[in-house]
């Protein structure tokens, strides 16, 4: 049930009142609108004018507004207004794409119909204003009703126009938990392949905008075409059999099984390095397929070699360096064999603190997450094993309230000590030392105290 559009902000009033007393027309239109129709109208608001942007610019400043020239060859200019910044665009049309990006020009027009024909959704195609009501000339307000996400006009010209606006539409329905209509989403597997046109940087935006939704395994599933465009990489897991008592689907299900598990294990709460490795975790393993006389299949190798693939892909993307180091520590990790026994836990500890510095402990966490969704993705019969995982993160818990030490830092001795108790001079050899005393805590349970580390030391 569309809800009724909420009152307009007064900042957002102020700017609208002020075009239209120097004798213009002004409509909000965007996401403000469509957030509004669904009851959340938490969206920056945006206004569309048949000013011109140099009178638009002139009619805010004579109201008192501060107004910014941000992209006036587009016919905008941004105002602040009690402290929000409002986008101002005059009516446009857009030429040719070349780039299957951005228009090669633009037109400026009168009619704010013409404006709204060249948006790329119903959704998005729809202007408001307190006085004059709704203006809906695409059904948008219909299809937001309906759970969909259809293009204005023709979705081949739409996408043909716009590559991006591909991903965009998976987003979209991804966020709201829209379907795709079906001319539509015919139209997204047509035009995916033009995504290879498209910034890495803006794919890599839209994918970690569609991970936030916590329905990336819907796009999977649902936008396989588009996915796989985005993500060449991924056209090798497609129908690709895993001859494994473990598995029962093909390596790209079993991938969107796992994207999905995860938000389950997390109850949606997963952060991006989570989701990612989730995502790219078996990626290697067609390159790394092997068969044994039985011709049961293998994958030797595959978290490392899968960890080197994530991490091209991920930096193509600008994906921020901190997500990929963990995203790839994870995905290096995630058939790193833990049970609940002391020793298995510290080395573990201690192998996650070596591949992320710093974030040790909470990586050993989210690896345990990452072992119960790559279960869920498994046949019915891998599925108890996310019971025996709990088990795991209990002795995990206890090692880490008992300070386990995850580097030599966390040891009770330290340089100094190493070098007066054995006679070293500083250099390579200390720190030989020191992990060997580390090893002993970890291996053999030695405890971590000063004097039991000392008398280690003086055993030698």
């Amino acid at each position: 049930m569309i809800e009724r559009i909420p009152e307009l902000p007064a900042y957002a009033a102020r700017v609208l009142d002020a075009l239209e007393a120097a004798g213009f027309e002004a409509w909000v239109v965007g996401g403000w609108v469509r957030d509004a129709l669904l009851g959340s109208a938490s969206h920056d608001v945006d206004v569309c004018s048949s000013a011109p942007w140099r009178d638009a610019e002139q009619a805010l400043r004579a109201a008192g507004l501060a107004v910014h020239e941000t992209g006036t060859q587009h016919g905008t200019v941004t105002a602040v207004s009690d402290g929000k910044p409002v986008e101002v665009t005059t009516y446009r049309v857009d030429g040719e794409y070349s780039d299957a990006r951005h228009p090669d020009s633009v037109r400026f027009v009168t009619d704010v119909r013409e404006d709204l024909a060249r948006r790329d959704f119903t959704i998005n195609a729809m202007a408001y204003h307190p006085e004059r009501g709704l203006l809906d000339p695409y059904g948008g307000e219909a299809d937001l009703a309906a759970g969909l996400v259809r293009a204005v006009g023709d979705p081949r010209e739409r996408f043909d126009e716009d590559a991006l606006r591909v991903l965009r539409a998976v987003r979209f329905a991804a966020r709201y938990g829209f379907s795709v209509e079906q001319a539509t989403h015919e139209a997204l597997a047509e035009f995916a392949p033009r995504l290879a046109f498209i910034a890495q940087e803006r794919i890599g935006q839209e994918l970690t905008g569609i991970f936030a939704t916590g329905r990336m395994a819907w796009a999977l599933e649902s936008e396989r075409d588009v996915m796989v465009a985005a993500i060449p990489e991924l056209a090798e897991l497609v129908g690709f059999a895993q001859n494994s008592r473990y598995h029962d689907r093909d390596a790209f299900a079993h991938t969107a099984a796992v994207v999905g598990g995860m938000e389950t294990v997390t109850a949606g709460c997963a952060n991006d390095a989570m989701r990612w490795s989730a995502l790219l975790h078996d990626i290697a393993k067609p390159a790394c397929y092997s068969e044994d006389i039985a011709g049961h299949g293998h994958f030797f190798g595959h978290p490392e070699l899968g960890a080197d693939i994530a991490k091209r892909i991920m930096r193509r993307m600008a994906i921020p360096t901190e997500v990929i180091r963990e995203t790839c520590a994870l995905i290096k990790l995630h058939d790193y064999p833990v049970t609940e026994k002391t020793r298995s836990i510290r080395r573990t500890l201690m192998r996650c603190e070596e591949l992320c510095p710093g974030r040790g402990t909470a990586l050993a966490f989210e690896l345990l997450d990452l072992k119960r969704a790559d279960a869920l993705g498994k046949a019915p019969h891998c599925w108890s094993y996310c019971s025996e995982l709990d088990g795991v993160s209990a002795a995990l818990r206890r090692e880490v309230h008992a300070k386990a030490p995850l580097s030599v830092r966390d040891l009770a001795v330290n340089g100094g000590d190493v070098i007066r108790e054995r006679g070293l001079a500083p250099g390579p050899g200390v720190g030989a030392v020191l992990q060997g005393l580390l090893s002993a805590v970890v291996e053999d349970g030695v405890p971590n105290t000063r004097d039991a580390l000392l008398e280690l030391l003086r055993l030698d």
